[in-house]
């Protein structure tokens, strides 16, 4: 195992990376308009620079998909729905396919009234959260996301896997256009990461994982067969239980501890829950003010080191960068290579 390898990256295409996922998406019976929004959520998160939520999740989908853990002919439906909030049984669908009904809720609610709220129940999971809180920002709206995943977290003091990565996703728009967006698991590394050490045979950061007999390790296929740890100690603990708590409670949705991953049996109805809340600011301060303010807010930040950087801010660079082409590591690319043989696609062109 190599202490922080550096691969020589390969390059795709954006436009040819998200013709790929498509095809291998409906290769296995995803409908057009689902595999569609699913790609652009999985080539956005790589164009971001989150490879952990990018195309290296693709073949997984896809074995799901295959295999019934991810449902690619939902039947979604709304189980309530009042002034500001509602209900959605996703019905197994893909998490993209799901948020994408949630921001849509959203948006047309807010423009009468100041605030809503989504539950999501049966879903699965829903790819880089900042893709769903800047549609909301775009629209001059805040939004924060979160979400259950599968068990993979020990609570602090804990060794077993309680608690989900649960990411916490919270856009805020500013006069620019770039929204000022956090996205963030609450464990110290985000699974996918842990999922990519372990492919690219790299060992993990320090003080990302324990063993199954609790003791701290930088192996990846061990911190797998133990669990993550939850960032900043007990307050990330802390926060964590309670994005699961939120993510969950308000609906039927499963808990980490109730769940069977897709990583672990491709066949699992994982029932993912999320939950998506949004405000408009024209009830308050105003859209303008609003944003406004939070681009003072992010200016200073920006102005108070040489090297500081405001929420989303790399992200923002790294999409502008990628705007053309992507980077994928060797581990990945030859996963999606090995997808393409797999499902009988044309394999993607890469440099």
């Amino acid at each position: 195992m190599t202490e922080n390898s550096v691969e020589e990256t390969r390059q795709i295409s954006v436009a040819e990376a998200e013709d790929f996922a498509r095809r291998v998406l409906t290769e296995v019976g995803a409908r057009a308009e689902d595999a569609a929004i699913t790609a652009e959520n999985l080539v956005f998160a790589d164009r971001s620079g989150i490879a952990s939520h990018g195309l290296l999740r693709l073949p997984l989908y896809a074995e799901a998909a295959a295999a019934g853990g991810i449902n690619t002919s939902p039947q979604m439906s709304w189980i309530r729905q009042s002034p500001g909030g509602g209900l959605l049984d996703a019905d197994g669908a893909f998490g993209q396919v799901a948020m994408q009904e949630a921001v849509r809720f959203s948006v047309e609610e807010l423009g009468r009234t100041a605030c809503t709220v989504v539950s999501v129940q049966n879903s699965v999971h829903f790819g880089a959260g900042a893709f769903w809180v800047d549609k909301l920002a775009e629209h001059g709206y805040i939004g924060m996301a979160s979400s259950t995943t599968g068990p993979a977290v020990a609570a602090f003091g804990g060794s077993g896997k309680v608690l989900g990565t649960n990411p916490l996703s919270i856009g805020m728009p500013t006069a620019d256009g770039h929204s000022m967006t956090v996205d963030m698991a609450t464990s110290t590394g985000a699974y996918g990461k842990v999922i990519a050490a372990r492919n690219s045979n790299t060992a993990l950061p320090e003080g990302w994982a324990v063993d199954s007999q609790g003791a701290s390790t930088t192996d990846p296929q061990k911190a797998l067969d133990g669990a993550l740890t939850a960032f900043g100690g007990h307050k990330g603990s802390g926060l964590s239980i309670a994005l699961e708590g939120l993510s969950a409670a308000l609906s039927q949705a499963s808990y980490a501890y109730e769940t069977v991953d897709i990583w672990v049996d491709p066949r699992s109805r994982m029932n993912v829950g999320h939950t998506l809340f949004a405000i408009n600011p024209e009830f308050f301060g105003g859209v303008e003010h609003t944003r406004d303010r939070f681009t003072q807010l992010r200016d200073r930040v920006r102005t108070s080191g040489e090297k500081v950087f405001a929420p989303g801010d790399l992200e923002a660079r790294n999409r502008d960068k990628y705007s053309a082409y992507i980077d994928l590591s060797p581990s990945t690319a030859e996963l999606l290579r090995s997808a393409a043989a797999r499902w009988k696609v044309a394999a993607p062109t890469l440099s």
